[in-house]
């Protein structure tokens, strides 16, 4: 998962879509400070190479990641100097702190493989936020929304390298498999590489029923900002 080649490219394909990270940054700060408005501090969890954590950061007085995948986080890094990126497992980590706001944008909790596994990574999301304080998690689709044999196609020119990608999806038991190839060109010339992704189909009950476990409050937002909603909740004990 999330190779250095893909790494690499990863923001350039999604730009191509259209995607803005740091509008998406603003609108998710201001659905949170709508339920916490002195909010002040904030975990991205699974923070890839800190595209929405770089806004975050100018837009809270703390914000920090968190990321299992080396070549995401080091690059995360390099691009983004001076940013706070721990290296840890959503499923089980513990910072020895609690956050105003924690987030898990962009799919991510959907490469967990099982529901236990989910209900993991959210009570372990809950356990960091600070009483009164919002997560905010943006689902892979329900199963009732999988089409059996998507094909996804971009063309992202940015500099000197161009990027192709397609992708293919199937059902593989719970899950999404997507076969995903990519096609890089570069002064230096053409490579290729593969990636298979593997993201659960939880239903929208099992993302409820994992943040009302985690002591929060929960709220099913469809739409924005790909188009899967947001689950949006509030930690029990605030005012």
């Amino acid at each position: 998962m999330y190779s250095t080649d893909l790494a690499e490219v990863y923001e350039a394909v999604y730009r191509s879509r259209g995607k803005d990270w740091a509008a998406e940054a603003e609108a998710v700060a201001d659905l949170a400070r709508g339920h916490a408005p002195d909010a002040d501090s904030l975990l991205d969890v699974a923070c890839g190479t800190a595209a929405h954590l770089g806004p975050f950061s100018k837009l809270f007085t703390t914000a920090e990641g968190l990321e299992i995948a080396a070549p995401m986080r080091e690059l995360a890094l390099r691009r983004r100097p001076g940013l706070t990126i721990h290296e840890g497992d959503m499923r089980d980590f513990r910072l020895g702190r609690t956050y105003s706001v924690v987030t898990c944008m962009f799919c991510a909790i959907g490469y967990l493989g099982t529901v236990e596994e989910m209900r993991a990574a959210i009570a372990s999301m809950g356990r960091h936020l600070e009483p009164g304080g919002v997560l905010v998690v943006e689902p892979w689709w329900f199963p009732e929304q999988f089409s059996e044999g998507f094909v996804a196609a971009d063309l992202a020119r940015e500099g000197n390298r161009t990027v192709a990608r397609i992708s293919h999806s199937t059902l593989w038991g719970r899950a999404t498999r997507m076969e995903v190839r990519f096609l890089v060109g570069e002064p230096g010339g053409i490579r290729t590489f593969t990636e298979i992704d593997v993201l659960t189909l939880f239903t929208r009950e099992e993302y409820e029923s994992a943040f009302r476990d985690a002591g929060c409050s929960v709220e099913y937002r469809p739409g924005d900002p790909t188009g899967r909603g947001l689950f949006v909740g509030v930690k029990e004990g605030g005012r």
